[in-house]
């Protein structure tokens, strides 16, 4: 019996909890579920090892390590990211987070020397900076995803810009374009996605170390070194904010999820485009699945599942700020399935921009079907309004005029480029033969005049501001 205690006693030791010295009780199996994050934060191990050595070494600077403590420190972090590393750290439950594992880990190896690393410290401001330390790794990644997408659409926008096609509104065809302006439209969606998360990074680089539990430590903690350490801009200015501050993280979702909303545009966009109907795109068979019953289906499955992705971000989103909505400062342990949405929103836009890239460059335009239909649907006749303009009628009586046309047009089957010039002229006098050269997709495009407009002029000034841009 006495052996059996011992034993219990000697278990339990092991598993000590950071505040162990003021409960009596141990949490059931149940509980101590619930109170873990291991199965999430464990993905947190590189930050928090950084974070603590920068901790490690103000501590030593400010007297309250010795060399040789520090020393030990230093090794005994550097072991523990090394084994686990190599998935030879036991964590059990009980230890609840990954910031309390490596700490007993540390101890473990060093002995007594380790116990000192929390000095200053509390759990709150450790994972705040951990927190902050994976986001601004987080936003980084994101960036440069994006920016690998929009080389690509840059990429198909040289070498099939400019096959004339139509843009569409309301899903009807609207005006005729050069297709490079189509592909570049994506590219500037995505760098708003990207100067977002340049912005968000900037109030994500906040050292909050050294906010302690709540109200900071009557330790001389020299925080200035410790955010210089850690590569932060500025550490934070209140231990209350610092601590209970999740802003950065919910601004994160938010543009995961914005970004998510433009990618399933663009999916949604190709979806359509590279059906038989359309016929605009056509996808690499890489990117597409089959049918298991019907032998002839090539679908845009990873489109498809890129256009669900956004789905899970505007979920993480309103996850993160439900969460956080009816929290009393400072910090409450609700707090702790922060990373449950966070790290999920990141994840999902990692994966999609992941693949994504690899659609677009290996994608082409269906030229010989956009040529065969180019003249389908009127895409002059906003261009035959405004030579009316040209002719000194007013636009909303153009407007009307080049109306009636498109109607009589239609009845007959014709094009307005194929209306006989009798007919024009009984339309409105002003017309005269030199119609003809402002008629047709292809004619249309060559006078876009403004900066910006879906012209192959306009085209080349947007290239070569995206090689500047994109390096």
């Amino acid at each position: 019996m006495a052996a059996k205690k011992t034993a219990r006693k000697t278990a339990k030791s092991k598993t000590e909890k950071s505040w162990h010295g003021r409960l009596t009780s141990e949490a059931d199996a149940a509980t101590a579920r619930l109170l873990a994050s291991l199965d999430v934060d464990r993905a947190l191990w590189k930050y928090d090892i950084a974070g603590s050595l920068a901790h490690a070494q103000m501590l030593r600077e400010i007297g309250v390590l010795s060399a040789a403590e520090h020393a030990k420190i230093k090794a005994g972090l550097l072991g523990v990211a090394r084994a686990i590393e190599a998935g030879r750290v036991e964590m059990p439950i009980e230890l609840e987070d990954i910031h309390m594992v490596i700490e007993s880990a540390l101890i473990k190896r060093i002995g007594s020397a380790g116990g000192k690393l929390h000095t200053g410290r509390s759990r709150n401001d450790q994972v705040a900076l951990d927190l902050r330390l994976w986001a601004r790794d987080a936003t980084a990644g994101l960036v440069e995803g994006i920016a690998e997408l929009q080389q690509a659409f840059v990429g198909l926008a040289r070498r099939q810009g400019k096959v004339v096609m139509p843009a569409y509104t309301h899903l009807q065809r609207a005006q005729p374009i050069v297709a490079g302006h189509a592909m570049l439209a994506y590219a500037e969606m995505l760098q708003r996605d990207a100067d977002r998360l340049a912005d968000a990074a900037v109030r994500i680089n906040v050292c909050p170390l050294g906010s302690g539990a709540v109200a900071g430590t009557s330790l001389p903690l020299d925080r200035a070194r410790t955010a210089e350490l850690l590569g932060f801009l500025k550490f934070s200015r209140n231990s209350i904010d610092a601590t209970s501050d999740r802003d950065f993280l919910a601004e994160l979702c938010f543009c995961c999820a914005m970004l998510g909303v433009h990618l399933s545009r663009w999916a949604e966009d190709w979806i359509i485009y590279s059906s038989t109907e359309f016929g605009l795109v056509e996808l690499h068979d890489a990117y597409c699945t089959s049918s298991s019953m019907m032998p002839q289906k090539k679908n845009a499955d990873t489109l498809e599942l890129i256009r669900g992705k956004s789905a899970s971000g505007i979920a993480q989103l309103v996850g993160m700020l439900t969460l956080m909505k009816g929290l009393p400062l400072a910090y409450g342990r609700d707090m702790q399935d922060d990373k449950r949405f966070a790290f999920q929103a990141v994840k999902d836009m990692q994966s999609v921009l992941a693949v994504a890239p690899g659609i677009v460059a290996s994608a082409s335009l269906g030229e010989e079907k956009i040529a065969a239909d180019i003249d389908a649907g009127f895409l002059d006749a906003t261009a035959l309004a405004e030579y009316l303009v040209n002719k000194g009628v007013p636009f909303r009586k153009a407007h009307g005029l080049v109306g009636r046309l498109v109607a009589q047009a239609e009845a007959q089957n014709l094009t307005l480029l194929e209306l006989p010039m009798q007919t024009l002229q009984k339309a409105c006098p002003k017309i005269t033969p030199d119609v003809k050269q402002h008629l047709g997709p292809a004619n249309v495009v060559k006078r876009y005049a403004p900066e910006g407009a879906g012209g192959a002029k306009q085209l080349d000034q947007q290239l070569r501001y995206w090689k500047r841009k994109l390096g």
